[in-house]
């Protein structure tokens, strides 16, 4: 665990977005991270385009691997470290896949042998690159990936649990190899916690890599259910941080909020900052946390066609840099940070399914969920532990739990009662 919690943002370039990577200006990239560091924040999240980064099977493009060498030495000068996204993959409801991958030829990410050999070649490629730079925190294999490997993708590269299990594992290895010791990790989006048939699993995400990344959004039935100011959507990022933690071997691992943002109308812009406080305080009182990683730095520019409405709005700054509300309500965040004081255990664990083909009772509406904001409404600050540690002393005596509950025990107890 760092000596106190991490505040970074998303890096969204505010010249031609991601699709800098094709006219790369670092005058413009150095002044967006200017402007991220007069917020005080610590590090950023950066995303190379996969098809633009290794647009054959064989060729990684050395010019675009020195650039990125070049953006994530230009934010160590600005005392930003530097978390790398890799398969790129998915961002902003566009997919950036290779064409080597698709149509006519047309291979499983997940399963096809030469394709696992192209992406691992082109992982161990980049985190070698990076691994003795100033300020490179390490590699996220890539962006909400498991979004392909099932509905309601179109088009989806179908996977089992135990081939995803190989792919992680193969693909963590390949970060490893190029940058040793580094933070390398996974991350996907909140389907791995909520929908059932899903293949990448809430153990998976627990289990394997440096630290457990959670990406909330509320956009996914909390907020339309809740409404904006309701418990479950000011909580809802502290619920996925507990969540997670049923599914950890290590009692301690610490829980990266990589990605949480405030989407407009459901969070409307004058409410953005409020929202965002909200959030961030009930965060920082769960236990374990590594950091806080806001989405996303730059709004998109207007000039740009065709993304969902929200994705226009959801930067700390505008698209010509100025900060808005929601960014000195981060900043003075992270101007706290030195006194961080790590928060009690939460002592209360309501029992959560193992199985993950019954995970959907975790999601929006599901009886878990309804159970886990019962609980905060009352204020028991909760937990979560599997079914089949719920009878674990040693399991529950290393997280500092001193009381399991049930949905159904939260569910009929009257509303302000105690559950056990």
């Amino acid at each position: 665990m760092p000596p106190a919690v991490r505040f970074g943002v998303n890096y969204t370039p505010s010249e031609g977005w991601f699709h800098h990577w094709l006219d790369f200006d670092l005058d413009s990239v150095r002044a967006d991270l200017d402007s991220i560091a007069t917020l005080g924040l610590d590090h950023i999240r950066v995303f190379p385009l996969w098809p633009y980064f290794q647009p054959n099977r064989s060729l990684i493009r050395p010019r675009a691997v020195e650039q990125l060498v070049s953006l994530v030495d230009a934010a160590a000068e600005r005392g930003l470290d530097v978390n790398v996204d890799a398969l790129q993959g998915h961002l902003s409801s566009f997919d950036f896949l290779p064409a080597w991958t698709r149509t006519w030829h047309r291979r499983n990410l997940f399963t096809d042998p030469d394709v696992l050999d192209g992406q691992a070649a082109y992982l161990r490629t980049l985190a070698a690159a990076l691994a003795d730079r100033p300020g490179f925190l390490g590699m996220t294999l890539g962006n909400e990936v498991n979004q392909f490997s099932a509905g309601p993708h179109p088009d989806p590269d179908r996977a089992t649990e135990a081939q995803i299990d190989a792919w992680l594992e193969r693909m963590l290895a390949a970060c490893e190899q190029g940058a040793p010791g580094k933070l390398h990790l996974h991350a996907e989006y909140d389907a791995t916690w909520y929908q059932d048939d899903m293949p990448f699993t809430p153990a998976q995400a627990a289990r394997h890599g440096a630290v457990t990344a959670v990406h909330s959004w509320v956009f996914n039935g909390t907020a339309q259910r809740h409404g904006r100011t309701a418990v479950p959507t000011e909580h809802h990022a502290a619920y996925l941080v507990e969540l997670s933690k049923a599914w950890a071997e290590d009692p301690h691992r610490p829980v990266w909020l990589q990605e949480v943002g405030a989407p407009a109308p459901l969070v409307p812009p004058e409410h953005a900052a409020a929202f965002t406080e909200a959030t961030v305080a009930n965060a920082l009182d769960c236990p374990d946390l590594w950091g806080i990683t806001w989405w996303c730095s730059h709004d998109v520019s207007r000039d740009l066609a065709d993304f969902p409405e929200l994705e226009y709005g959801l930067g700390l700054l505008t698209n010509d840099r100025r900060a808005k509300d929601t960014a000195r309500v981060l900043a003075e965040a992270a101007a706290r940070a030195d006194a961080y004081t790590p928060p009690a255990p939460r002592t209360t664990a309501l029992v959560v399914p193992a199985d993950p083909a019954a995970r959907s009772l975790c999601a929006p509406g599901g009886a878990v969920f309804d159970a886990y904001f019962r609980l905060t409404a009352d204020g028991a600050r909760p937990t979560t532990v599997l079914d089949t540690r719920a009878d674990d002393k040693d399991h529950l005596a290393e997280r500092g739990i001193t009381e399991v509950v049930t949905p159904e025990q939260v569910l009929h107890t009257p509303q302000g009662g105690t559950s056990s």
